[in-house]
């Protein structure tokens, strides 16, 4: 990690959120991570001979409060989408920043924006 976290930073790709999951000996790792340089990431990547893939993520503000997740999380499951992975942060006095990986974003995006605590537009 401080590799590649370095080698972003020296080409000053900002790491906006990130989630690195524990992995065993010898096991493929499912690291997340979202910036804000998608093309210069890439090129770092490849570059540190790193396999990667991409997927759209969303990338969304939610009241910090009990219960504001499983509501968000709800109402995508009303509509048959399945939340693959999730990651989450707040601070006290803050709203909470989440980042979900869904199969379909702009259905997502869909249910959400009908929602306007739900999602900052």
């Amino acid at each position: 990690m401080s590799k590649l976290c370095s080698a972003l930073g020296k080409k000053g790709v900002n790491i906006v959120a990130i989630l690195v999951p524990e992995a065993k000996e010898k096991q493929i790792a499912r690291v997340m991570v979202k910036v804000d340089d998608l093309g210069v990431t890439r090129d770092v990547l490849k570059h540190e001979r790193v396999e990667f893939s991409e997927e759209d993520v969303l990338d969304i503000e939610i009241d910090n409060r009990p219960g504001a997740f499983g509501e968000l999380a709800g109402k995508l499951a009303s509509r048959g989408i399945n939340i693959r992975c999730a990651y989450a942060t707040t601070a006290p006095f803050a709203r909470a920043r989440l980042v979900i990986a869904v199969p379909d974003v702009p259905k997502a995006i869909a249910v959400l924006t009908n929602e306007p605590r739900m999602i900052e537009a």
